[in-house]
């Protein structure tokens, strides 16, 4: 590749750099409204750009006196701000109040009109909601003027046979007269109550709103004399940065290639860049959102106010017969019947109220139940009341409550008071009477005020080291790494800007890599010598005057090495054979304290064939796969280096030829054996295997010797204990027949004929018993010996 080409790229390099970097005309930036205020204007000075979508920006200004400073933010941004603000007057003033204009939602905003309209509407329901409300309707020849008196919804037929659902309303005129028409695109209404059009105003005016421009205005006041400097900081959220490279190969072999960085950065908060320092940061410290700029409305519990017990004017009925005529009516069973004058049956004996019952279901909007509301229930007519709570379900019930015309009230925390008055509750019946919840609503204005801290931030500055040709600084800040351009940038908002970070040499090498998952690729096995971490993102490769592909890489510390592909290399072929071993063959034994470990071993081999087809010679990179508790064997070349999945094997191929590659590599596994429990088959199969020594051959002999000794000894011994346990069994039968003998003069014959038996058993269990301790002396000796003889071998052998 020519000169020419590594100069255009440093040229456009330079270039872009000038562009980033020279200040734009930006005009004027501030409002018509902040000009008005008067209030001055905190251009951003400094920006730190991160990883994890939030940027760190630093304003300053000059201010003098008592003096109103603005910052213009969208609310997106202001929920950060209002976490993250530090303000400082660094002179002898002091911030003494921060405010900006709160909105509420506008569902909230919605509640404060006098029509029950939501953000969605029909014209259905538009009309529903008008209700006795002054309309003028026309509807071709038809026309009217009067109160809207119902919209209903009914299911029409058409000549056709089609059914279709028709929304029709009646308007009651002003001479009493009631029209219907058709809601159809030919009709026509009009709100004649100027007051209920202009509701109908600012409720479009809501909504349009919604779609303004979101900007949040934050207003700082700076009280003190004299002038002095402000400085305030705070994190928003933004774009991430991104990176890109070039990497550009020289014509003349021995010279490095040439890295090119560049970073993308997105202005996208509420105002320009102009000159501002910008910094890069090549890592994600923890943040999180959370709604704070906006208003909150919480759930209060609500208390009912007490009700005063007030006297119910009463009437009195009059008295059928005079007291004394009445006593001396007891007891003759005299009838009473109902007076002239008034009153119930029975005279002076009073009946009771009538009761009934009632229940229902409290919910808010959603249709979710709302345990724990205050369910109050009042008659109308004689003023008594009841009170209950709505269980875990949202639901209430009353068993005696008084019959008639009744009122229900209905509190719960965070939820309007519901009212439903004026409804009958019958008798014979269960009544129920279910209650939604409307939300609570409230305003809310929102002001931060304080006095400053007494102390000084202190901003970081840019670094004058550093090689000529790059156009930032990279350094170390604690897990991250940060790019701190060394001339300042202007990028006007909502505009974004290619900045340069990066431009040294480096080692890099062009090799060919290969695996068995993918087709030869053209790679770089690069070096980063350039002393500064290398940011993930995308790299494209310039190479003999000529775009030659691109790619993407990971983060890259100095002095790491790695290999990155960026095209196919249809020049190289690679061919592979694979040979397995699945006879495990033991390489290894070892014997020591009693324990026989034996290592076997896997063995598997590819052999690769690779050729080059190309005019120019090839270094091609083998990947084999590294698989966990694998390992190379001895006559395998050395990798040229290792990953965390593959060995890379470098071949040299020569134009026009083939080279070849061998890989083995063993998977060890190993068998533990307790000598104790060593057999003769064991033995017998190490020695067929020839994997065990004559020496050890010896000792294992030995082992299975004094293993037989014990063996028959334990034979002897479960001889004996065997014959015992006959004669035990047969004394039982003895005795038990000696128990059915009666005495006759045979029976007296069997009878000792059966004790002389019995003394005779009993002499041979005497002799057994001490011959069993005898065999057990003897076993404990050779048990001992046999440990002591398995301790003493200790052998290790390879093979």
């Amino acid at each position: 590749m020519s000169r020419s080409v590594v100069a255009f790229g440093v040229l456009l390099f330079a270039m872009f750099a000038i562009a980033a970097t020279k200040p734009t005309n930006l005009g004027k930036s501030q409002s018509p409204s902040t000009e008005a205020s008067g209030a001055g204007v905190l251009p951003v000075k400094r920006v730190v750009l991160y990883k994890n979508g939030v940027g760190y920006f630093e304003h300053t200004a000059r201010v003098h006196g008592t003096q109103d400073l603005s910052i213009d933010f969208t609310s997106s941004q202001l929920n950060d701000v209002l976490k993250s603000l530090t303000a400082v007057d660094l002179g002898d003033g002091r911030i003494s109040s921060v405010r900006y204009n709160s909105i509420a939602p506008l569902d909230e905003r919605l509640k404060s009109l006098r029509l029950p309209f939501g953000e969605q509407v029909t014209r259905a329901g538009f009309l529903q909601a008008m209700r006795g409300a002054r309309v003028e309707v026309h509807n071709g020849a038809s026309s009217a003027v009067g109160r809207l008196l119902s919209v209903e919804s009914s299911r029409r037929q058409d000549a056709k046979g089609n059914f279709m659902d028709v929304t029709e309303f009646s308007v009651m005129t002003d001479n009493g007269e009631m029209k219907n028409f058709e809601l159809s695109p030919a009709t026509s209404v009009r709100i004649a109550d100027r007051d209920l059009n202009d509701e109908v105003g600012r409720y479009l005016g809501l909504i349009g709103s919604s779609r303004a421009r979101d900007v949040r205005r934050m207003m700082m006041t700076a009280k003190g004399s004299g002038d002095r400097e402000v400085f305030v900081s705070y994190i928003s959220e933004v774009p991430i940065w991104k990176s890109t490279y070039r990497i550009i190969f020289p014509e003349k072999a021995g010279e490095k290639p040439l890295l090119q960085g560049w970073a993308i950065v997105d202005n996208t908060i509420g105002e320009d860049w102009k000159d501002v320092q910008l910094s890069l940061i090549a890592g994600a410290p923890q943040s999180f959102v959370q709604n704070i700029s906006q208003p909150f409305y919480t759930r209060r519990p609500v208390v009912a106010i007490p009700e005063s017990v007030m006297l119910t004017p009463q009437s009195h009925q009059a008295t059928l017969e005079r007291y004394d005529k009445l006593q001396n009516a007891e007891g003759q069973g005299a009838g009473v019947a109902a007076g002239s004058g008034g009153g119930t049956v029975g005279g002076i004996f009073r009946a009771g109220p009538v009761l009934t019952t009632l229940q229902g279901t409290v919910k808010d909007p959603s249709g979710a139940v709302i345990p724990g509301a205050q369910v109050a229930v009042r008659n109308e007519e004689t003023g008594a009341s009841q009170m209950t709570t709505t269980d875990s379900g949202g639901h209430y019930s009353f068993s005696n409550v008084q019959a008639g015309n009744s009122a229900l009230f209905v509190n719960s925390q965070g939820f309007k008071r519901y009212e439903l008055s004026n409804f009958y509750l019958g008798v014979g019946r269960t009544n129920e009477i279910d209650a939604m919840l409307e939300v609570g609503s409230a305003t809310e204005t929102v002001e931060v005020q304080g006095n400053a801290p007494s102390v000084i931030t202190q901003s970081s500055l840019v670094g004058l080291a550093g090689k000529q040709s790059a156009e930032a600084e990279g350094k170390s800040a604690g897990d991250f790494f940060e790019y701190n351009l060394k001339q300042k940038i202007s990028v006007a908002r909502n505009q974004s800007a290619l900045v340069p970070i990066l431009q040294n040499h480096i080692d890099a090498e062009k090799v060919t890599l290969w695996n068995e998952d993918s087709p030869p690729l053209r790679a770089i096995w690069i070096k980063n010598t350039s002393g500064q971490v290398l940011d993930a993102g995308t790299f494209n490769v310039l190479e003999a005057d000529a775009f030659a592909g691109e790619g993407v890489l990971e983060n890259i510390h100095p002095d790491e090495r790695r290999l990155l592909s960026y095209a196919a290399d249809s020049a190289v072929h690679v061919k592979y054979e694979a040979e397995s071993n699945e006879e495990n063959q033991y390489t290894r034994i070892k014997i020591a304290k009693g324990v026989m470990v034996l290592t076997q071993e896997q063995r598997a081999k590819k052999k690769y064939i690779i050729r080059n087809a190309d005019t120019e010679a090839r270094q091609v990179i083998v990947e084999y796969p590294a698989q966990e508790g694998w390992e190379l064997t001895k006559g395998t070349p050395k990798p040229e280096e290792s990953s965390a999945s593959f060995y890379r094997f470098r071949v040299a191929v020569e134009p026009g030829k083939s080279s070849e590659l061998s890989v083995e590599s063993f998977h060890p596994e190993q068998t533990t054996y307790e000598l104790t429990n060593l057999d003769s088959d064991e033995v017998e199969l190490l020695v067929k295997q020839k994997r065990v020594t004559p020496v050890m051959q010896q000792a294992f002999n030995r082992i299975l010797a004094q293993k037989n000794r014990i063996g028959s000894i334990d034979l002897q011994i479960n001889q004996r204990k065997a014959e015992g346990d006959q004669i035990t069994a047969d004394q039982n039968r003895i005795r038990e027949n000696m128990k059915a003998l009666k005495g006759s003069s045979e029976e007296r014959s069997l009878l000792q004929r059966y004790t002389k038996q019995l003394d005779s058993q009993e002499d041979r269990i005497a002799t057994l018993r001490g011959e069993m301790d005898g065999l057990s002396k003897q076993r404990d000796t050779a048990q001992a010996e046999l440990g002591l003889m398995i301790m003493d071998v200790n052998f290790e052998e390879s093979f």
